[in-house]
């Protein structure tokens, strides 16, 4: 959840600014950024089973084997995205974004690029740790980088007057600790000794193979991410794309940290219906998921209720100006069932943007941003109903 609001604490530096500056900064974030973000996650998260695997296996040295080749993919994966990110403006532009928006759009991309070769590390890192079930260490130098990077952000865009660029690179910045930070631990902690012997020429081995893998791991969970992205492209196209994208912002955000809220339940509740399948029970395996989606739900639902009541001064966290204020209090009603759906909706994220893709560009029958949010609670109620159906 701290990666979430971590992003989201770039796009609050960024609105202060102006309108046009949080406009820019979510096009540059979930526009562009996100696109290299679902590829190198998707890419990364092979070695999840890799690890486990070897870690099952007792074959301990083949972790680190494992984490370096997929660094070494995932490095090389990032200099044509490096590329995509040095043409975001024409790009932008050639899918209708508007040229004051995709030219400052442009401007906080570049302070990305650095970012994706942080990603090309830091996943696989996280997989690495995982399969050995250390999970609190990256939670506590995630807390440390992101108290790091909010006095930074500040410190860039308005004490050093670097504008987008200053926050695109503070973000990045804060990253590249949050990977050092890892890696530190991993070579010095004792509990990775026998995981970590160090750096290795057996990272280069196999590579076709290991990338074959990890493209196809790559492929729902970037759907998933970009998903998204398309939301945020399609608001820039149109009519008043500064609104729109603003207002978006403001939704996403809220609609992001509530749903990590979910995650976090879902994540502690497959330890338990694994444990019980695995003593085979199904039953119980069965309540234990039902009662952590009614608890999900009842904090959603309690999160909707506070959403709604602060429907008009939600948007001054990231931004000032009534229009916007108008715009996310208009979308409010659409927003809170949207929080609401998404505390129950677990299992079939997979579908879901399969579903979206094709039925999102429906907004353009009446070019509204409310239209285009009621397109995606529409889609979020499909899985939760399938979801039921198949449980």
């Amino acid at each position: 959840m701290l990666i979430i609001v971590m992003s989201s604490t770039t796009q609050i530096v960024c609105g202060q600014l102006g309108n046009v500056q949080l406009a820019a900064a979510s096009l540059g974030n979930n526009g562009i950024q996100v696109f290299a973000y679902g590829i190198m996650l998707g890419m990364g998260s092979a070695v999840e089973t890799l690890c486990g695997q070897a870690y099952g296996a007792e074959k301990y040295e083949m972790l680190g084997v494992y984490l370096q080749r997929s660094t070494v993919l995932l490095t090389a994966t990032g200099v044509p995205l490096a590329a995509v990110y040095a043409l975001s403006e024409p790009l932008l532009l050639l899918l209708g974004q508007s040229p004051e928006i995709a030219g400052a759009a442009a401007e906080f991309a570049y302070g990305l690029v650095p970012q994706i070769f942080a990603y090309a590390a830091n996943f696989p890192i996280q997989k690495f740790l995982q399969a050995q079930s250390i999970v609190a260490p990256s939670a506590y130098i995630l807390a440390a980088s992101f108290a790091l990077h909010v006095p930074l952000s500040w410190l860039a865009v308005y004490g050093l007057g670097l504008g987008l660029l200053g926050a695109s690179l503070t973000l990045s910045l804060t990253w590249w600790v949050l990977v050092l930070g890892q890696f530190a631990y991993i070579v010095w902690s004792p509990r990775c000794r026998a995981t970590w012997t160090g750096f290795t020429w057996a990272a280069f081995a196999d590579l076709p193979g290991f990338a074959g893998l990890s493209a196809a791991s790559a492929v729902m969970l970037a759907l998933e991410v970009w998903y998204f992205q398309v939301l945020i492209l399609l608001a820039g196209m149109l009519p008043d794309p500064q609104i729109a994208l603003d207002s978006l912002t403001v939704c996403t955000s809220i609609q992001s940290w509530v749903f990590m809220i979910s995650v976090g339940f879902n994540a502690a509740a497959s330890v338990r219906v694994g444990n019980e399948l695995g003593a085979g029970n199904p039953r119980s395996a069965a309540f234990s998921a039902w009662v952590v989606t009614a608890l999900s739900a009842f904090v959603s639902g309690i999160a909707g209720l506070v959403t709604f009541l602060l429907r008009d001064k939600l948007s001054y966290i990231f931004t000032g100006g009534e229009a916007v204020s108008r715009a996310v209090a208009d979308l409010c009603p659409l927003l809170v069932g949207t929080i609401v759906l998404c505390g129950i909706q677990p299992v079939l994220s997979g579908a879901f943007p399969l579903f979206f893709f094709p039925f999102s560009f429906s907004f353009f029958q009446t070019e509204t941003v409310v239209h285009l949010q009621s397109s995606d609670l529409t889609l979020i109620q499909i899985q939760v109903v399938l979801q039921c159906y198949i449980s």
